[in-house]
């Protein structure tokens, strides 16, 4: 009952939705009593033969009919108040739900695949939503329409109010017996599926990877290996349910052919008219199709009970990363930053920082040299908080950024990644991601000063052009050009370059380098290097061992230290043979 009281909760705010739709409900379910009664009422005047009125009839039939046209507008009205109830709540549902994944950290979808997340949205909010709709134009319906119903029997006959008023105790009792063991089938039905879409969507994104490597045949067999997984546990989890919904059945049968047996007797007696005998049974019908029915609701019920689970287990995920009751917004002045003592470990895995501690001038280029593994990524991250550290302490300008507000704080740091992470839309929308009320103008001076101005401009649509999912549509030098773009419009005083050069040719790269030199003018820049040649023009480099500082100094200084630096102008300088580029790969270094 808990997870029911749950979803009607995250509805409360559609109350009004609620109240209009029972009053219709009230309304068609003793609107549905007068037809039975004027069927009765019908069957005692014919009965009377020759003496039959003529006009009561006609009345009766009259009746009926506005009973009946009525019932067809009311209902109507009340579905269509239940559709625009379902429209909000699953607006809402979703808006909620997307919501509080914005606020959850990094480190919940390093663990979490895409489309699992994604597959939540589809099937559990809509689950829920269909339930709350079935709860609103059906459930109600079928109370009001039974307890009136059993009111208008018990009138004329209490012994037969009672044979059908046991129908109730009887079905939900034998239902709830079923509901356990169904819904631990539909939880592993749910998981599948969640690992279906999941590399659905993987496959999907990486086409290209999945068609270069001739992986088609491999992913359609892995998501059909999984997709026949939930065949197989459906088959028992439906014999289950239609095994015990038979069983079901044949009690409320046995007990209808009671009620039945009944009503003959007690007419035969005269214990009543044949018009009341036929009211009875009439009524009966009218218990009878929502008990029959009630198999339909009871299974949407379990199924919005199972589906939902993932969805409030995803709103009860508590974000581990919160600010301080107190926190106030970061102010930089000078944007100096000092990591001191940083340790940090990914969810189970080993310690990848370990006492880590160093200090960045304000408006100076600083590199991060290290093998792969080392941590240089992860530094970048825990400046923006992305992920909490697991000790020490980073400051800005003096202020821990654990005291600051996360939105000031990455409000302070532009960053161009590896991958220029571009979005669907135009090209004007992109750079002007990070400043969404820049004018035309600051967003033409920011490309023009990325070098993309031109090649924007030799579009047909020009800033308008629509660039296709992640920027399919653009090359690797124009994307990266927008990627500094948009951080140069955001024009904050750190900037974190994960370079991406070494994948580009020369002429982009060349633009590509001279987008980055204005863009870091002016900057406290943190730079995770991948050419030799852009380490070799900062202010300071950082070489990283074993999740610590293995040194520190100007490029000239480390050149004659005999340190990683040093190594690696070795290896630039040699002959480039396998075990050189290999070397040089460990440090993500292009040759």
């Amino acid at each position: 009952m808990a997870p029911i009281i749950r979803i009607l909760a995250h509805a409360k705010k559609l109350w009004p939705y609620y109240a209009a739709i029972s009053v219709l409900t009230v309304l068609l379910s003793v609107s549905n009593l007068l037809q039975p009664i004027l069927a009765g009422r019908a069957i005692d005047e014919l009965g009377k033969g020759d003496a039959a009125q003529i006009s009561v009839l006609v009345a009766i039939a009259v009746i009926i009919f506005l009973q009946d046209a009525g019932s067809t507008i009311v209902s109507n009205i009340s579905q269509y108040l239940g559709d625009i109830m379902a429209a909000k709540l699953q607006k809402q549902l979703s808006a909620n739900y997307f919501a509080h994944l914005l606020n959850l950290p990094q480190s919940y979808f390093d663990r979490e695949l895409t489309g699992k997340i994604i597959n939540r949205l589809s099937r559990s909010i809509e689950q829920i939503v269909s339930f709350i709709n079935m709860l609103s134009n059906n459930f109600l319906q079928f109370i009001f329409t039974t307890i009136f119903s059993l009111i208008a029997v018990a009138l004329i006959s209490w012994q037969v109010a009672i044979l059908l008023a046991i129908l109730y105790p009887i079905f939900i009792f034998l239902t709830v017996k079923t509901s356990t063991k169904w819904q631990n089938y539909q939880h592993k039905i749910n998981h599948h599926k969640d690992v279906a879409t999941g590399r659905f969507t993987e496959s999907v994104s990486q086409v290209k990877v999945v068609k270069s490597f001739i992986r088609e045949a491999t992913e359609l067999k892995f998501f059909n290996r999984q997709l026949q997984k939930v065949t197989e546990i459906t088959k028992p989890q439906s014999k289950y349910w239609h095994s015990r919904d038979t069983f079901r059945r044949l009690i409320l049968n046995i007990i209808f052919f009671a009620v039945y047996v009944v009503i003959f007797i007690q007419a035969a007696n005269g214990d009543y008219s044949p018009g009341d005998a036929v009211t009875l049974m009439l009524l009966a019908m009218n218990i009878r199709l929502p008990i029959f029915t009630i198999t339909f609701l009871v299974e949407n019920t379990q199924r919005a009970i199972a589906d939902s689970k993932d969805y409030f287990e995803v709103m009860s995920t508590q974000p581990s990363i919160k600010d301080l009751p107190n926190a106030k917004p970061l102010k930089i002045t000078q944007g100096e930053i000092e990591f001191q003592d940083v340790e940090f470990t990914y969810e189970g895995g080993e310690k990848v920082l370990n006492k880590l501690t160093f200090k960045i001038a304000s408006d100076s280029k600083v590199a991060l040299v290290g093998e792969s593994g080392e941590g240089k990524t992860t530094i970048t991250n825990l400046l923006m908080r992305l992920y909490e550290l697991s000790g020490g302490t980073i400051r800005i300008d003096g202020k821990s950024i654990s005291d600051v507000t996360q939105n000031s704080l990455r409000r302070q740091i532009g960053v161009v990644f590896q991958d220029p992470a571009l979005f669907s839309g135009t090209i004007r929308d992109n750079i002007a991601y990070g400043a969404p009320r820049a004018s035309d103008a600051e967003v033409i001076a920011a490309a023009k000063a990325a070098n993309a101005h031109e090649f924007i401009r030799s579009f047909t649509d020009g800033y308008s052009t629509q660039i296709g999912e992640r920027g399919l549509k653009l090359s690797g030098g124009q994307k990266q050009r927008i990627a500094i773009a948009r951080a140069l419009l955001k024009d904050a005083p750190i900037l974190v370059l994960d370079e991406a050069t070494s994948s580009l040719d020369n002429k982009s790269e060349v633009l590509v380098q001279q987008a980055l030199a204005t863009l870091m003018k002016g900057r406290t820049t943190i730079i995770i290097a991948h050419r030799l040649s852009t380490i070799q023009s900062v202010d300071t480099i950082i070489t990283l061992r074993g999740g610590k500082v293995d040194e520190i100094g100007t490029p000239k200084e480390l050149a004659k230290s005999g340190g990683i630096y040093a190594s690696l102008l070795e290896l630039q300088s040699s002959k480039p043979t396998k075990t050189v580029k290999s070397k040089l790969q460990a440090f993500e270094i292009a040759k």
